[in-house]
């Protein structure tokens, strides 16, 4: 089952860390580790090997990869020894990412990513394409009227200057030519009316939204306990001190929201109320490719007797998230290998926010989406 999988943002720390990971286990250079796909539970021959995994995609910038990874290992995010000893296989992926497409309107630049998609597929005689979005985080937009109804939006599209994010730019490629698509980011992606019916009507399956790497991965461990124990949080506060290339794009106001949205998102939902507090975001260029979260937890127990919990998560956000777009790339040809359409909720043990899921125990969703493998031929 040859698989190639294109990243929207192929040069960014998530992307090349991804395919260095890939490039590695391919070589049996490395162990799967944080691969949940490799769990005992999950694993099955229904999914496409990592060997199968086959590279490519866009990006706003030309830095070579061999470079990219080059200065990750700077950063202590990927082993030195691994890019030094993979370096023609990384030179072999950069021919496979091209420039994002310019033209007179968005539908033109859509018809180019479809081209670039097209011409990848049949290069690698590839059995499919899924599209995974590990771009920059895009400002939260309002929905507007004409992104309902598919005709409506592809008219609109043809306008010059009508605003659409690249996220969603993305997915229409994606879904024109025949690709599933997972957003890992929280960005618009294919969240528009639009995109689900034009999705449906090619018969494709797709998966979102922003991936669970670290606070949120431990909040959806943490809120169900103190659901579990009938334990009363009255607040909630985190800090999320972030470097690189994620907290350049969140010290943007806009991107920053969008990002803090998303991350509560678990609380009111495991909890069934949101207690006072908030997720605060901030850019601190000296910590790099890592990342440092604070929480402080209020609660009252019986009697109502105060209490707290803090804790701290201090990790790398690329090395975290990596394995968990292969994950994802295999799991979504699988479902689409299956004739699986629309959304795919049982997949919301990745995300934060996820499609159609309302249950962000992690424990429920790990059940749900051991079932989902299960079911897979």
């Amino acid at each position: 089952m040859r698989t190639g999988v294109w990243l929207a943002g192929a040069r960014g720390s998530v992307a090349v860390t991804s395919i260095v990971g890939a490039v590695a286990l391919r070589a049996g250079l490395t162990e799967p580790v944080g691969c949940v796909t490799e769990h005992p539970r999950l694993r099955t021959g229904a999914l496409p090997g990592f060997g199968d995994l086959v590279f490519g995609g866009h990006d706003v910038v030309n830095t070579a990869l061999v470079k990219r990874a080059e200065a990750l290992a700077a950063a202590g995010v990927v082993p030195a020894r691994l890019v030094a000893a993979l370096h023609s296989e990384l030179s072999a992926v950069d021919e496979d990412v091209r420039p994002v497409p310019h033209g007179d309107n968005v539908l033109a630049v859509a018809a180019s990513m479809c081209a670039d998609l097209d011409a990848f597929r049949h290069k690698h005689a590839l059995d499919r394409v899924v599209v995974v979005n590990v771009a920059s985080t895009e400002p939260a937009v309002s929905r507007q009227p004409v992104h309902d109804a598919l005709f409506d939006l592809r008219q609109a599209m043809a306008q010059p200057a009508f605003p659409l994010p690249a996220s969603t730019i993305a997915a229409y490629a994606a879904f024109s030519a025949g690709c599933p698509y997972v957003d890992f980011t929280p960005s618009t992606g294919a969240r528009l009316p639009a995109l689900h019916e034009l999705a449906v009507a090619n018969g494709l399956p797709y998966a979102g939204h922003d991936g669970k790497t670290g606070e949120t991965l431990v909040k959806s461990v943490l809120a169900p306990m103190f659901a579990m124990r009938r334990l009363r949080a009255t607040s909630w506060s985190g800090i999320n001190l972030l470097g690189g290339g994620d907290g350049a794009t969140l010290a943007e106001p806009a991107a920053n929201a969008a990002k803090s949205a998303s991350k509560q998102r678990v609380l009111g939902e495991t909890l069934g109320y949101v207690p006072d507090g908030t997720t605060r975001i901030e850019y601190v260029p000296g910590l790099g490719d890592f990342k440092t979260a604070w929480d402080l937890v209020t609660f009252n127990g019986f009697l109502g007797t105060a209490m707290r919990m803090e804790f701290t998560w201090h990790g790398c956000d690329s090395a975290l998230a990596a394995p968990l777009v292969l994950d994802l790339a295999r799991l979504t040809a699988a479902a689409h290998r299956n004739g699986r359409v629309g959304p795919l909720p049982e997949l919301a043990f990745f995300f934060k926010d996820p499609l159609g899921a309302t249950d962000h125990s992690l424990s429920a969703q790990f059940e749900t989406l051991a079932d989902f493998t299960a079911s897979l031929q």
